[in-house]
């Protein structure tokens, strides 16, 4: 499958990206490979292949969430600066016009 200029250009100006017209001719010819590539892997038989999620077999090797304590929310403003009721109060970052 081959890729012309004016695709590479369509694909460019959708992801708002401008390229010289030489990086758009080695653009068209790269992305044809690609292509022409997953052509390929598509005329593969894989119905013997089980589907899969994930290219290797893992599972979840995290540990279980315990959990060890609790503050409450009175505990949780204690060492704030300034708080405004059950909220921390911070210097305004963002201007309003």
């Amino acid at each position: 499958m081959g890729l012309s200029r004016e695709d590479v250009q369509h694909v460019a100006q959708l992801a708002r990206l401008d390229f010289s017209e030489e990086e758009e001719a080695r653009l068209a010819e790269e992305m044809s490979r690609i292509l022409d590539y997953a052509e390929k892997l598509d005329e593969l038989d894989t119905s013997g292949v089980p589907p899969m999620s994930h290219v290797l077999d893992v599972t979840n090797v995290f540990r279980d969430d315990d959990v060890e304590s609790r503050i409450d929310q009175e505990q949780a403003l204690e060492p704030a600066p300034e708080t405004d009721g059950p909220y921390f109060r911070v210097p305004q970052v963002v201007e309003e016009k």
